[in-house]
């Protein structure tokens, strides 16, 4: 098994949605383990700013609803790092609902589609050419969630990531033959800055996760790190859940057996 802290030496990556949050989590793992990452993201200057306090990172302004954009962002790393081995779709898009599903507008709804779903499509489609020719270090790993699994609100989004985890298994099948690998990581409820200002909701959300917590951004970066890596080498096509246990066990349920 290669060292965990050089499994990345010498591979490029390009992370979107990546100035923040589990974004910017998985860039500081990833570059922590000898990766040159591209920390893209719409916010350009914000990516900027987190790219400069990674070590051999570098930053690039990316709207992955932009194609021209996407295309010059993997042009980009390929110049910068003379590779492209691992990209990593983070972007999202999470509208809020509307009271009733009627009142939803379709501007809001084609937004989360385009960024959560199209966007990680217009990203695998610029990188894969390159990710093909990386040896059999070329690999994919989509950020979903497990709203695309379970109904905790949020329709559009929902019905993106559950979009995505399609995109995964039919661009793993696609991919396997060019020495390159598709996965998805699904994660719960995950301490990051879109959840600012709303920490009484994450304390109360701890208490419905069998191992007790929420998540935290690093978690989720371990699970991207490991799927990118070549210790997940005979992994493709799969959804890893990273969830605190919240899709296996029905705490609630278990807490009221309990108290019966």
């Amino acid at each position: 098994m290669s060292s965990a802290m050089t499994r990345f030496e010498g591979y490029g990556v390009l992370i979107t949605g990546a100035a923040r949050g589990i974004g910017e989590a998985t860039a500081r793992r990833l570059a922590s383990e000898g990766a040159r990452v591209l920390v893209t993201d719409v916010d350009a200057e914000h990516a900027a700013k987190t790219a400069g306090s990674i070590p051999g990172a570098d930053s690039f302004g990316c709207d992955v609803g932009d194609r021209t954009a996407v295309e010059a962002a993997v042009a980009y790393a390929v110049e910068r790092f003379g590779t492209l081995d691992v990209l990593v779709n983070n972007a999202f898009s999470c509208s809020p609902d509307t009271p009733l599903v009627e009142d939803q507008s379709d501007d809001s709804w084609h937004r989360d589609l385009d960024t959560s779903l199209t966007g990680a499509f217009r990203c695998a489609r610029a990188a894969l050419p390159h990710l093909a020719a990386a040896g059999g270090r070329g690999a994919i790993v989509n950020i979903g969630s497990v709203n695309s699994e379970q109904d905790f609100g949020n329709h559009a989004y929902s019905a993106a990531k559950a979009g995505l985890a399609s995109l995964t298994r039919t661009l793993a099948g696609d991919a396997a033959p060019r020495g390159v690998r598709v996965n998805q990581v699904n994660p719960g409820t995950v301490r990051t800055p879109s959840w600012s200002g709303r920490e009484a909701s994450l304390d109360a959300l701890s208490r419905i996760y069998p191992l007790g917590r929420v998540g935290e951004p690093e978690d989720i970066a371990a699970a991207v790190a490991f799927l990118a890596s070549r210790d997940a080498a005979w992994i493709t096509g799969t959804t890893l859940r990273v969830d605190g246990g919240l899709l296996a066990v029905n705490t609630s349920f278990g807490q009221i057996i309990a108290r019966e």
